[in-house]
């Protein structure tokens, strides 16, 4: 079995200014891979560029919806000193082409009749209104978006989210929040706007304090954990521990077709353990999300903090995401090159 993660080249044909700061690029998805790039509402690409001589690799969401008629879109924001994020909006354009793996994530809607509650902060938008125009395209649920932003501005899709409530006939209420008029959002706030709807599931995506603030609020209604599903755009503060204790002494790694036999130090996952010997393996988000990092388990065993990209079906067959992979027993070895 070989991975189904590889990148491909999307033709961009359109691009599209949201905001001061946020352009839309719509892309082409070649013949014959339609079915890899088939995705849910929600979910996102690793999408890799060569930016002044150095590979790149991020991962944006889809802001498309695949259930309304959308073409393959994907919003991006420029961040302060983000290398693809400002390359993206001052240099891709229309008639260019960015590298992209197939669609992964599980920030997606579940199948459910109780009511949907959104929180979005910046461009967290971007995924969540991918949700949004599914579910109100393909279900009878009520949703109500809560939807923060710093000023006017700043919003995202402002237009396209007040035609999508305009059209829903009442199952869509649109709650703007400006922290220039008043104030950043608290989790007394978010606990009020949850209201009685605390049988809803509840989607949440935004910077990383952003989503502590809605969390705490979420908390403060009683919010069962199961209830709530979240996209987070930064890395957690301190990764979990493997579930089982290692007894790992060595790893060997395959990459450019070489072995490479490293010491290994306790905690480590296998990417970590690479980089530290100096190797380059590939990766991009750190968060077991895109399957850029992804390997094949040859020996041994490891246990994945944390898995929202790979199948059962690949697990089952030796695969492993290595930014979040635990080497476990004695020996381990590793193969990028497979």
């Amino acid at each position: 079995m070989s991975s189904d993660h590889d990148y491909h080249p999307l033709a961009v044909v359109d691009v599209v200014d949201e905001t001061a700061d946020a352009r839309s690029f719509v892309l082409d998805v070649p013949p014959g891979l339609e079915e890899a790039f088939a995705y849910a509402a929600g979910q996102f690409c690793a999408f890799r560029a060569t930016i002044g001589g150095e590979r790149v690799v991020r991962c944006y969401s889809m802001s498309s919806s695949p259930d309304v008629g959308d073409r393959f879109t994907i919003t991006v924001k420029r961040v302060a000193g983000g290398k693809m994020s400002n390359w993206m909006n001052d240099a891709l354009a229309a008639g260019g082409a960015i590298e992209a793996t197939r669609p992964a994530g599980r920030f997606v809607l579940r199948p459910a009749e109780s009511p949907i509650v959104a929180f979005a902060g910046g461009s967290g938008i971007t995924p969540v209104l991918s949700i949004v125009k599914t579910a109100l395209a393909t279900t009878a649920r009520d949703v109500v978006l809560v939807y923060a932003n710093r000023a006017p501005g700043s919003v995202i899709f402002a237009e396209a989210l007040e035609r999508l409530r305009a059209a829903s006939r009442g199952r869509l209420a649109l709650l703007h929040h400006l922290d220039s008029e008043r104030g950043l959002l608290d989790a007394a706030a978010c606990a009020a706007l949850v209201g009685e709807r605390t049988d809803a599931d509840f989607y949440v995506c935004g910077p990383a304090p952003y989503m502590d603030v809605v969390a705490a609020g979420l908390a403060q209604r009683g919010i069962d954990p199961d209830q709530i599903f979240v996209e987070r755009f930064e890395l957690p503060s301190g990764p979990a521990p493997p579930a089982e204790s290692s007894e790992t002494e060595s790893l060997v790694i395959r990459l450019g077709r070489r072995n490479h036999t490293l010491a290994y130090e306790p905690g480590d996952t296998v990417l970590e353990a690479a980089r530290r010997a100096g190797l380059t393996p590939p990766f991009a988000c750190e968060r077991g999300n895109c399957a850029t990092c992804m390997a094949h388990l040859e020996e041994g065993r490891v246990a994945m903090r944390v898995n929202d990209a790979l199948s059962p079906d690949e697990v089952e067959a030796g695969w492993i995401l290595t930014c979040q992979a635990v080497p476990l027993t004695r020996e381990v070895v590793v193969d990028y090159d497979r």
